[in-house]
Formats: C-alpha cells, structure tokens, sequence
C-alpha cells in the first residue's frame, strides 16, 4: 500500500473515533440539558403554587381555584409535557398537557432505540408543595420524551453533517499535502531501481526536505562507493585474467620448448633403435617401435594441451580462424556424438586483443561445460560483430530445462569476470524445450572518422 494512502487510512480512522466520541459527547449534553430544563420547569411551576397558596392564606386568592396552572400555560413549554398534582390529604388531583406529542418522526429508530436505553428521556420529575414546613402536595413534571429524542437527533445530524464536512475537508488538504511530500520517494524508488539495474553512474537529484536531501545524499554516496568497488573489482578481474594469460603463455612455452624437445628427441631415438634393431636385434625392434608409438601420442597430448593454453590461430590469424578450427577439433575428437556449428559475422579485427582473447576463452569454457554436463547433440556458436559490439551465442539442445546454478561453477564464475573486466554483459537462458543458451556482448569502440 502507497505511504500516502496508508496515512490517509489512519487519519479517516481516527478522525472517525473522534467523531463517534463527539457525537457521544453532544447527545450526554443534550439529555443533560433537557433533564435541566425538566428541573428548572418544576421547580418554577413549585414556587408558583407555594405563592397561590400564600395568597390564599392571606385572603387574597380563591381556594377552589388551586392548583392553577395558567400561568404556565400561558407561558409555553414543549409539546407533549404534562403537569400533575397530587394533594397530601384530600382534594383532587389535577393534570395538565401542553399541546400534543410530536407527529413527525423524522429519526432513525434505531438511533430512538439506542438513545432510550441510554438514556431514559421524558423521567418525570417530582417537587414537594410545602406550607408552614408542613407538606401540603406533591407536583410531577413530565417532559416529552418524543420532544428530546427529536431535539438530540437535530443536534447529532448537525454536529455529524459539520464533523463529516470537515473531516472530508481535513483529508483532501492532508492527502494533496502529503502526496506533495512524498513525491520525492518516487524519484528515490527509480533511482534505487536503475541502480539495482547495473547503472551505478545513476545520481539522485537534491531534495528541499531536509529528510529526502539526506536519504538523497546517502543514497548517492552508496552507488559512488559501489561504482568504485565496481571499477576496481574489474581492474582486479583484468589483471588477473592477464596474470592468467601469461602464466599459459609461459607453461605453453616450457612445454614445447622443454617437455616438447624431449619427446621429439625420445620419439627420434626410438626410430634410430628401431632401425637399427631390425638387423641386429630383432627382438627389440617391438619395443622400440612401443617407444616410438608412445612418444607420438604423447607428442598429439602436448598438440591439443598447448593449443587449449596458447592457440596460436588467435595471434597469427585473428579469431575466426581460431574458433573455426577449434570448432573443427571438437567435431574431430567427439566423433560424432555432439556436432558443432560456427556462424562469423562482421569484422573480427575491430575487436582488441583483450576482447579477442576473452571470446575465445569463453567459447572454449562453454565447449568444456556442454562435453561434461549437457549431453547435448547439437550445439551452435554465432559471432557477430557490429559498429557498436561484439555478440557471442553458445546454443545447445542439451538436458537442461532450467536454470541450475545461482551463483555458478568456477567456469561460469570465470566467464562472468572475464566480461565484467571487459564491461560487457553475460545472460543465460533456457532454450525450448530444453537447453542453454550463453550470451556475451562486449561493448566496441567507436571506428575513428575519416580524414
């Protein structure tokens, strides 16, 4: 859920209780204020009829005439509410109804139900008439209950409609202010995407919240120092791969200067005494002619172990040549089981001899994995050469069907160096219905413009 929405959620939600604890609060005042005026009637009507009865005493007032309520019928009151007299001894009770209860209903009720359990509206409320501390009578003041249900429910809708208003208003300034606000983590959220994409050259622009300028600030120092561990990782990558190289350079020149003339010289020797043995030793002329056998053999190991450590098609010839006869070599050696394809595409001698190198050995890693692990019958390898890069594809109809390492063996591992020291790109994928496919692009530098 989006920051913005989650706070708006939160702020509907407590402005929602603060609602519901207001509207609880005005319908206690409005039971409040009518059991008041409940108190204050009576009490009023009370001192009204203590005054008739002072009157009567003192031959001014008719007693028949007790108790009179005119005057608080001629002052009004709320429809619906009723007095009442009860004489302590004797006499005979009087009652009287202001107007008629109110015939508009226009509340819930459910709102009539819950605000009668709450509350109980229209509890009578009872004054004692008393005459020379004696108690000479009891009034009974009832209001309309109908009366404060209808005033309590004008107050709620009111305060509801005003609360609602404003709680509406209250959440659109908070949700354009704090859409405005956050507008910048968008800009972080896509500046962590490239980066997490590879282009660590990837700034964040500056913020004018102090707290998005910091995360801003911090962020851009991260990618900065990841950049650099970057860059000196592949400077690493490249000297290794170099110290690599000529540490096969030097083996493959020991071998064939050393080890090589050797067997030449045991391979020459076994033919002199293989000769020479026919006429006089006729019984030697098999072993030497086993020497001589063994020492060849040995002779077409050290061939294809100094073509795998220092080809020398890629240094007299150019790439094409050399992935054209290894290509021919694998065909040769597998006999059949697994065929090999190679597709040359543009001009190899744009590429440096680094990159020439790097292809090279990549294609001989993915000979090496697919004759171990793939079973694969046949394999394709299509090199093209564009203005801007160099593209290598190793497809093969093997046995896989997904992809089975995360990080990698120590060739797929040593491939991924060598491209990451040459800046390029290396992506693996399934071929349907089952395969792999290796890709490399290596980036190449722009041809000079003519003179």
């Amino acid at each position: 859920m989006a920051l913005h929405w989650h706070l708006l959620i939160r702020i509907v939600l407590a402005g929602g209780l603060s609602l519901l604890a207001t509207l609880a609060y005005a319908l206690y005042q409005s039971h409040s204020l009518a059991e008041r005026n409940a108190a204050e009637v009576a009490d009023g009507v009370a001192r009204q009829l203590e005054s008739q009865l002072l009157l009567i005493e003192a031959g001014l007032g008719r007693g028949g005439s007790f108790p009179d309520f005119e005057l608080w019928k001629q002052a009004g009151g709320q429809a619906g509410s009723c007095l009442a007299y009860l004489p302590e001894t004797g006499g005979t009770p009087r009652s009287l109804c202001y107007g008629g209860k109110p015939t508009a209903r226009n509340w819930p009720s459910g709102f009539e139900t819950a605000y009668r359990s709450l509350f109980q509206p229209g509890l009578p409320v009872s004054r004692s008439i008393r005459r020379q501390d004696a108690q000479f009578g009891v009034l009974t003041f009832a209001a309309s209950a109908e009366t404060e249900i209808a005033a309590a429910w004008q107050n709620v809708r009111d305060l509801a409609t005003l609360s609602a208003v404003t709680l509406a208003a209250v959440c659109a300034l908070v949700y354009w202010s704090v859409r405005r606000a956050l507008r910048p983590a968008q800009t972080i959220v896509r500046g962590l995407t490239t980066l997490a994409a590879g282009d660590l050259a990837h700034r964040l622009p500056g913020f004018q919240l102090d707290e998005w300028r910091r995360i801003g600030i911090a962020v851009n120092a991260l990618a900065e120092s990841q950049q650099q561990l970057l860059q000196q990782r592949r400077k690493l990558a490249a000297k290794l791969i170099q110290l690599q190289e000529d540490e096969r350079r030097y083996l493959a020149r020991e071998l064939h200067d050393e080890f090589g003339q050797c067997l030449a010289g045991i391979n020459a020797v076994a033919s002199s005494v293989r000769f020479g043995a026919a006429e006089q030793a006729p019984e030697l002329a098999a072993e030497a002619e086993q020497i001589n056998e063994i020492a060849g053999g040995m002779l077409l190991q050290l061939r294809g172990l100094l073509q795998r450590l220092r080809p020398a098609e890629l240094e007299q010839l150019g790439l094409a040549a050399s992935l054209h006869s290894a290509v021919a070599d694998w065909n040769r050696r597998d006999a059949g089981k697994t065929q090999y394809r190679l597709h040359v595409a543009g001009d190899c001698r744009r590429l440096t001899d680094r990159q020439a190198l790097a292809l090279f050995r990549i294609a001989q890693e993915c000979q090496t994995n697919i004759a171990k692990h793939a079973a694969a019958a046949n394999v394709t390898l299509a090199l093209q050469i564009d203005e801007r890069r160099a593209l290598l594809q190793v497809e093969d109809d093997g046995v896989a069907r997904e992809l089975p390492f995360a990080g990698g063996g120590l060739g797929l591992l040593g491939m991924r160096e060598r491209v990451a020291a040459l800046n390029g790109e290396l992506s693996l994928a399934i071929v349907e219905p089952h395969g792999l496919r290796v890709a490399v692009s290596l980036p190449l530098a722009p041809e000079p413009e003519a003179q």
